[in-house]
This record gives C-alpha cells, structure tokens and sequence, in this order.
C-alpha cells in the first residue's frame, strides 16, 4: 500500500511541475556555431542563450552547447528554468525605480515609465523584459553588444530592484509611512521655493 501512495505523490509532482512548465515563455536569444580545429578537420558544436520566464515576476536565462542546434536549445531552456529568480513589479507592467546594471563591459540602465509606453529596449533586453512580464519600460545599453553580457547585465539591474514592502521591512516600518514620506519628499522643495 505504501509503495502505491509513493507512486502516487510522484506522479502528482510531476504533473505540477509539467503545469509549472506549461505557464512559462521561452526566448532563443542567440545560437553561435563553435568550431574546433583537430587532427581530422574541425568539429562543430552549437551554443545556445536562451531567456525563461512566467510574465508574472520571474525570469532566469541559461546556455547550452551540443553538436546539434535542438539539444543546445533544450539544455539552454533547461538551465533557465533553474536560474529563475522573482523580481518585484510595480503594479505588474513597470519597474519600482530605475536601475543600472553591469557585467563586464556591457552596461544597462532600465528605466521606469507610465502606461502605454511599451518595451523600448533592444534585442537581449527586450527577450528579459518580456519573459520577466514588463509592459512599460524604457531600456538603454552601452558598452559591450555581447548578447551574454546585455543579458547577465540586465539580471545585475534587475537584481538590484527594491519593493516598497521590501524597504519597509528593513526600516521596521508600514509600507504606508513608507509612502507618504515619499509623497512629501517630493513636496518638500516646492515648500522651500514659496
């Protein structure tokens, strides 16, 4: 009897990580053709940068090599879908605040922005915002145009993102004092200059 419940509980966790799986977005960000000179000619080899994320929050990307295009691609989304991380949204379409971010030379700056204003961002940014489930953002890279760059360096500035119930938390105070400070610091120096 015990033997059939374990079977049992198996086969639900599987089928809630198949529904898990069923949700998320997966991007192909670049496939690069490696080549290795030897002895009889050169071997090839594919390497695969792949984004996965839920359009809900998370967002992990991964990369996979094999001889064959598919494998890398599967070995890539493998990956991603072990890396995902949560990222807080405002409102969940924006960021909370704006953010730099960096890896090696590539640098990002992502940017808040007011609805309507879509995904202003380029080709590996734009894979992780979508995937992340960003609507309004406008994104900026200089530096490096390495997609392995742009994207880790997008996950450094989103990495850095701060909830207002986050903040709060660390302060010891209510995510509504948190607020109100904010509004009347924004008020402050209109007072000054009467």
């Amino acid at each position: 009897m015990a033997r059939e419940d374990n079977r049992g509980g198996r086969d639900r966790r599987r089928r809630e990580e198949d529904n898990a799986d069923s949700d998320l977005v997966d991007k192909l960000v670049q496939i690069n053709r490696v080549a290795k000179t030897v002895k009889g000619g050169r071997n090839f080899q594919f390497a695969a940068l792949a984004v996965v994320g839920d359009q809900k929050g998370r967002v992990g990307f991964g990369q996979g090599k094999a001889r064959e295009v598919p494998e890398a691609i599967r070995k890539a989304t493998e990956e991603a879908k072990k890396m995902m991380v949560r990222i807080p949204l405002r409102e969940g379409r924006t960021l909370h605040h704006d953010a730099h971010g960096r890896w090696g030379a590539g640098k990002v700056v992502l940017r808040s922005a007011p609805p309507g204003t879509g995904v202003i961002a380029g080709g590996p940014m734009r894979a992780v915002l979508e995937s992340l489930g960003v609507q309004d953002v406008v994104a900026k890279s200089t530096g490096s145009s390495n997609p392995y760059n742009m994207v880790r360096a997008t996950f450094e500035a989103l990495k850095a993102q701060n909830s207002p119930r986050s903040v709060a938390a660390k302060r010891g105070l209510k995510v509504a004092d948190l607020v109100e400070r904010r509004q009347d610091g924004a008020s402050a120096p209109e007072a000054i200059e009467s």
